[in-house]
């Protein structure tokens, strides 16, 4: 009658695909932010401009270490009995299209504000990002992109005097 599991049979938490992996990551780039903290003025005093990263890199360390300690029981779900299942599975629930579409067109949109000017680049960006989510609304999307620009140029330019590049 008691439908609580005993001592000696805790339930098995299950691990999300590729979960385990990223708190590895997670503790490496912990420690690559902390080794580029150091770099800037060695162990500092409280007043230095390397206290700030340090203390941010110590607690993004001991925050992986935790996270890591706490992961340590969880196991992947049973109908994934390979790495490869895991790494499929991983793909399939963090790489759907609409991220994938997203990632890639920042990209171009990052290399293109170099090479044409800010506002053509943001229009073109936010005018693909629209219509792409939008579902095709070519025309809506883009008087939403113009006015986007519009005020974005308002706001950096006028107002605040700010040079975009």
């Amino acid at each position: 009658m008691n439908d609580k599991p005993s001592a000696d049979e805790s339930p098995v938490e299950i691990v999300k695909p590729g979960e385990k992996c990223f708190d590895w990551l997670l503790l490496i780039f912990s420690l690559a932010f902390l080794y580029e903290a150091y770099q800037i003025d060695g162990i500092p005093s409280l007043n230095s401009p390397g206290s700030f990263p340090i203390g941010l890199g110590l607690i993004m360390l001991a925050s992986s270490v935790v996270i890591l300690i706490s992961h340590r029981r969880k196991r992947r779900a049973p109908e994934l009995t390979s790495s490869l299942q895991e790494f499929k599975a991983f793909l399939a629930e963090h790489f759907k299209p609409h991220i994938v579409v997203f990632s890639v067109i920042s990209v171009v949109y990052l290399i293109a504000i170099d090479s044409i000017h800010f506002y053509i680049s943001t229009f073109l960006f936010l005018s693909a990002m629209f219509i792409y989510y939008r579902g095709g609304k070519v025309v809506s999307s883009l008087v939403i992109a113009g006015v986007s620009i519009a005020i974005i140029y308002a706001l950096f330019t006028l107002v605040f005097r700010v040079y975009l590049p």
